[in-house]
């Protein structure tokens, strides 16, 4: 017997045809991306090279997935009524997620994210209609960091659940009954590496246990920004270090391994490390190359999936996430003053700096 949560996303499939209609509104309209061949770099890599187009979530991103997954699941449980109140503490895209699924299912959004988020961002959530409070960025272990508030926040409320997207496996599960088996669809099978960065570790997870579970060869890699320390936990089998440093990247990139990661982590084949001089050229050379116009993360993604590909071979199929577009950090990445500020001016080559049109 199917559970509520893995039937409304079953039915959400739409055969990507054209002329069928997502009868559950917002919640039934997410997922079923389609998988871009990203010709330029297969051709130069000379393998073929994917790219899971989650931008085109109605909600605009990857997160979209995870924040129906947890309401339903929210819902299913009993642990939310209608009218109630979601919390939540995130980067942006998630909470951008649940506004919209709150909007649509009838409930309060109440967002606590880092101060240190793109203003694009706080001005959407304000404008789907959550309640926004930028906090201190701050770490993990520290009491005021924005997941513990929104957690603290959520349990004064009558009828209302912190989401707990970081911990909450409900996540994982959404990519697994989703997001995998999509992927495994489109590529019918034929796919050798799956490779993406990771904030919750609920994509990464969820794909990589259902791509695994129908082939074991199947090669699942982390990919991971500067100042997160992942890639030097799975480089050393299990020692995680101090967290340091920062990345023009939001979103991804951890300090711990959350609950999520921690149901996949020890089947992952290996980590990379993507430097943001790496991420930011990317974001011009899709633009430039392919016509896309995607933020830093998916950026940093394909470039993983580059090299992944270079490690597995010529011939070789490798799939990533195209996580969200780039109107949503615009302010930042085509500006000169803000790239600048970066030391990031250089990294962009000379014949792609005609798209940095801000000041």
């Amino acid at each position: 017997m199917l559970s509520a949560l893995r039937r409304a996303i079953i039915q959400q499939t739409r055969g990507f045809a054209t002329n069928n209609i997502a009868v559950d509104g917002f919640t039934g309209a997410v997922g079923n991306t389609p998988l871009i061949y990203l010709k330029t770099l297969s051709e130069q890599t000379g393998s073929k090279i994917y790219g899971k187009a989650e931008f085109q979530n109605p909600g605009g991103s990857i997160k979209d997935r995870a924040a129906v997954g947890i309401v339903l699941d929210a819902e299913e449980k009993g642990r939310i009524k209608p009218g109630g109140t979601v919390v939540e503490g995130t980067a942006g895209n998630t909470g951008i997620g649940l506004a919209h699924v709150c909007r649509a299912r009838g409930y309060k959004c109440v967002i606590f994210m880092p101060n240190t988020q793109s203003q694009e961002k706080i001005d959407l959530l304000s404008m789907l209609g959550a309640e926004v409070h930028p906090v201190p960025a701050v770490p993990y272990e520290n009491p005021l960091n924005y997941n513990h508030q929104a957690k603290e926040y959520a349990e004064k409320l009558e009828n209302a659940i912190w989401t707990d997207q970081f911990d909450n496996t409900a996540n994982t599960y959404a990519h697994y009954i989703s997001t995998g088996p999509e992927i495994w669809e489109q590529t019918k099978g034929d796919i050798d590496g799956f490779v993406c960065s990771t904030g919750t570790g609920g994509t990464l997870a969820g794909v990589g246990k259902y791509l695994k579970q129908k082939n074991p060869k199947t090669q699942i890699w982390l990919a991971d920004p500067p100042g997160s320390v992942l890639y030097k936990y799975i480089s050393s089998g299990g020692k995680l270090v101090e967290r340091g440093g920062s990345s023009i990247t939001e979103g991804i990139g951890q300090g711990r391994v959350t609950n999520n990661l921690g149901t996949f982590v020890n089947d992952l084949s290996g980590a990379l490390h993507i430097s943001d001089e790496k991420s930011i050229s990317m974001v011009y050379q899709l633009l430039d190359s392919e016509g896309l116009y995607l933020g830093a993360s998916s950026a940093l993604n394909v470039v993983a999936a580059v090299e992944l590909a270079q490690k597995l071979g010529k011939g070789s199929k490798v799939v990533t996430v195209l996580c969200d577009g780039a109107y949503r950090y615009q302010s930042r990445l085509f500006s000169k003053k803000w790239l600048e500020s970066k030391g990031l001016g250089d990294a962009i080559p000379e014949y792609l700096r005609k798209y940095t049109v801000l000041d």
